[in-house]
């Protein structure tokens, strides 16, 4: 059960290949308008996975301009993911698709002064309306960029045309980091930092920025998930409120097998972050791989939640399948 699900019918309009592993889509909607989005937004794609219709979000590429009357986002194609990328490089010209309307859990303050982006990988998705919403507003902007490989620096030359030298990119292939703290250091204060890529990125980001004194709330992210601690395999389920066992395979999320067992859980980023999806655990045998950057790290010690978008369990799970308020995000 997501919240405010408005979905379209679309058709895939065109393809083009950014990097050898990162694919552009431009998506249009076929029973309706393209719905305008601001710089930071995401939509959910209906996806047919090992037989089963699946949820995944994707960030919006650009600004609507460039884009008259669609949508675009790009998706790296993940060999060992749960199969949603590979779904989506399945689809060709002309193939019919279910999205949801535009939403934006990563919202960028145009009146900063000042702001700081840091990608990686294919977290520059987002990057790109956000570098283009701030330059054009004469704001002062700099985005790091970071990727494996150079040939996986996806956008990289639009970006350079819109930032100049205010594009710093890395690549850990060839010794190349980016110099995080030294970028703290000297951003202006009160300025925000927005971060989008692995969950380790976001980590690091976390930790230095709470080492540099500054306030949580300047620092704003959005994720790509975690590999986890394990390598996902499949794992038992019960959720007694409803009589359920389950088997949830390596290539479907929590998440998705509840809904395909037509258990309704309370979702939207599908990504680790919003919290939403957040169950309580009544019994694990085995141990829990948090893969969510919603929960704390004393949360997580403890167990007694898990994020059912992302995480996984090594073993056995037993869930309250219930929502309170008390398990909605604040």
């Amino acid at each position: 059960m997501k919240s405010n699900p408005i979905w379209q019918t679309a058709r895939v309009a065109a393809l083009r290949d950014l990097t050898p592993s990162v694919r552009e889509f431009v998506l249009q909607p076929l029973d309706g308008e393209a719905i305008a989005w601001p710089p930071g937004a995401h939509l959910q794609v209906r996806l047919r996975v090992a037989g089963r219709e699946q949820t995944r979000s994707y960030s919006l590429v650009g600004q609507p301009v460039d884009t008259p009357g669609g949508y675009r986002i790009a998706v790296k194609r993940l060999d060992d993911g749960r199969g949603g990328s590979r779904a989506m490089w399945s689809l060709a010209e002309g193939d019919a698709l279910s999205l949801s309307a535009p939403q934006n859990h990563f919202p960028l303050d145009l009146d900063a002064p000042a702001s700081l982006l840091v990608a990686g990988g294919i977290g520059i998705t987002p990057m790109v309306a956000m570098a283009q919403a701030l330059a054009r507003r004469g704001r002062a902007v700099r985005l790091l960029y970071a990727a494996r490989h150079a040939g996986e620096l996806a956008y990289a030359e639009r970006l350079r045309d819109i930032l100049g030298d205010q594009l710093v990119t890395a690549v850990s292939g060839q010794g190349q980091r980016l110099d995080l703290a030294g970028e703290l250091a000297a951003l202006p204060p009160g300025a925000p930092c927005y971060v989008c890529g692995p969950s380790g990125l976001l980590a690091s980001l976390r930790s230095l920025w709470a080492e540099a004194g500054r306030p949580a709330s300047g620092l704003r992210f959005e994720t790509f998930g975690s590999g986890g601690q394990r390598p996902s395999q499949a794992f038992s389920l019960a959720v007694p409120r409803h009589g359920a066992s389950l088997t949830v395979s390596a290539d479907e999320s929590l998440l998705d097998a509840l809904e395909a067992a037509g258990i309704e859980v309370m979702s939207d980023c599908r990504r680790g972050e919003c919290g939403l999806c957040a169950m309580d655990v009544l019994a694990v045998d085995g141990e829990i791989d948090h893969r969510d950057v919603f929960l704390s790290e004393h949360e997580k010690q403890g167990n007694r939640r898990i994020c059912a978008c992302v995480s996984r369990v090594v073993g056995r799970i037993t869930l309250d399948s219930a929502w309170r308020p008390d398990a909605a995000p604040h």
